[in-house]
């Protein structure tokens, strides 16, 4: 892994923000250059429909610090971060929206939590938030589901745009899909413990309108789903599959056994016994042996796949030798 060249990369992801671009770029330059950090800016455009490009263009013409890169269709935040986390060359990495509801004035003192006091990610905490109750009711359920299944207690706001980490946090994590949200999870599941939150002002929006509508709690459920199974058994399925494909199929035989002694005892008592056939829970028995062997099917196909994966044994090493 390259060493860090910059002390500061700030990523911007924006999507038809074309009105309060300059005012955001001032303002990070402003602070950036009073305590005389040696910085970029990414913005990266995620396929906007208005004059975004051609605001950061200028930019980027004005100031030899200010970098961008452009989809040429939207493809979603954790793209357009993951994009600017390839690029980004800072040893502090801080990320905000382009709408002006973060505040460029957080910067130092999110960058001084990372270079002094050794946290590997700093996550923003909108404590008083300037949005509709139909929009901070779900999303405070939704950081309650999420503190209890990631085990990240410390954290009241997962969402927050406004984020801080380690040059080797970055270089270590993949964002894909609409995994932005679940960024410190992704972390922790990559080794990285030192996670903590900053309390962080919520400006009110000052140009455009929000981009995100209620699906995205539906969503954001069902992603918090996915990366927990996938930083849990990505690499050993078997031990997901094959545990609840043996117990299936375990019950589905002792109950299968269980209804053919029965059976067989009727039989040569001479007492009354129906077909097995005409009884529910030989069905059912039978599905759960037909379902258990397919999910030890799976765990072990998973297990090969895996097995055979370039990427089975990547892991993030750190030495003092100068290599």
């Amino acid at each position: 892994m390259s060493k860090a060249s910059l002390d500061l990369s700030v990523i911007i992801p924006l999507y038809n923000e074309d009105e309060s671009l300059p005012e955001l770029a001032a303002w990070i330059e402003k602070v950036v250059l009073a305590h005389g950090y040696n910085y970029e800016v990414i913005f990266v455009d995620d396929g906007s429909k208005d004059k975004s490009w051609e605001v950061v263009t200028q930019l980027a013409s004005n100031n030899p610090y200010f970098k961008g890169i452009r989809f040429n269709r939207n493809y979603g935040k954790s793209a357009a971060l993951q994009k600017g986390f390839e690029a980004a060359s800072g040893k502090v990495v801080i990320t905000m929206d382009a709408d002006l509801q973060d505040s460029p004035d957080e910067i130092p003192a999110l960058y001084n939590m990372i270079v002094q006091d050794g946290y590997d990610l700093v996550s923003g905490w909108k404590q008083k938030r300037y949005d509709p109750i139909t929009k901070t009711i779900p999303t405070k359920l939704f950081n309650y589901a999420t503190r209890k299944m990631s085990g990240i207690y410390n954290l009241h706001d997962f969402n927050c745009g406004l984020k801080a980490y380690s040059y080797n946090v970055v270089k270590s994590i993949e964002v894909y899909g609409e995994m932005h949200r679940y960024i410190p999870v992704i972390a922790k599941w990559a080794g990285f413990s030192k996670i903590t939150e900053k309390a962080v002002e919520h400006r009110a929006r000052k140009y455009g309108v929000t981009k995100f509508g209620l699906e995205r709690f539906v969503n954001g459920f069902l992603d918090l789903l996915s990366i927990m199974f996938v930083s849990r058994f990505g690499k050993r399925p078997m031990h997901f599959f094959g545990l609840v494909g043996t117990l299936m199929f375990v019950a589905g035989f002792v109950l299968s056994a269980y209804l053919g002694a029965s059976k067989l005892y009727a039989v040569s008592t001479n007492l009354p016994a129906r077909l097995l056939t005409d009884r529910p829970s030989f069905y059912i028995s039978l599905t759960c042996m037909i379902i258990g062997t397919q999910l030890f099917l799976a765990g072990f196909i998973s297990e090969l796949i895996g097995r055979n994966s370039t990427e089975r044994n990547t892991y993030l090493i750190q030495s003092t030798a100068n290599l």
